[in-house]
């Protein structure tokens, strides 16, 4: 059974730093471009990293370069963000997908606040 699941969202202050997984079943992570997607309160949702198959290059959207770092532990099949110098603005519904640009499997979403 192909599965997402998101975990490790949470509510921190503007500046903190925050690391969100997604934890695969059913492929191989190692094998598949990757994303995290997410959706502010209110909004569309908006794409924000893939890590690619072959040469595991990673894409970020200009919003959160610099700031976010996505990486695969293939041992455990797990997908991570990790999310430094968090702003408001980053107040979002954190979705890993499969794929790229478009995606075939979605996990459930782990809520992240950021705010005083």
């Amino acid at each position: 059974q192909v599965q997402l699941v998101e975990s490790g969202g949470k509510m921190v202050q503007p500046g903190g730093s925050m690391t969100v997984s997604c934890v695969a079943t059913g492929f191989d992570l190692n094998k598949q471009w990757m994303s995290w997607v997410r959706q502010a309160p209110g909004k569309g949702f908006e794409w924000v990293s893939r890590v690619e198959t072959g040469s595991g290059q990673a894409f970020y959207a200009d919003s959160v370069k610099g700031r976010f770092t996505i990486s695969r532990d293939n041992a455990k099949n797990t997908l991570y963000l990790q999310m430094n110098d968090l702003r408001p603005e980053d107040t979002a519904l954190y979705y890993c997908a499969r794929g790229g640009w478009i995606f075939d499997v979605w996990g459930q979403g782990t809520q992240v606040f950021v705010s005083p």
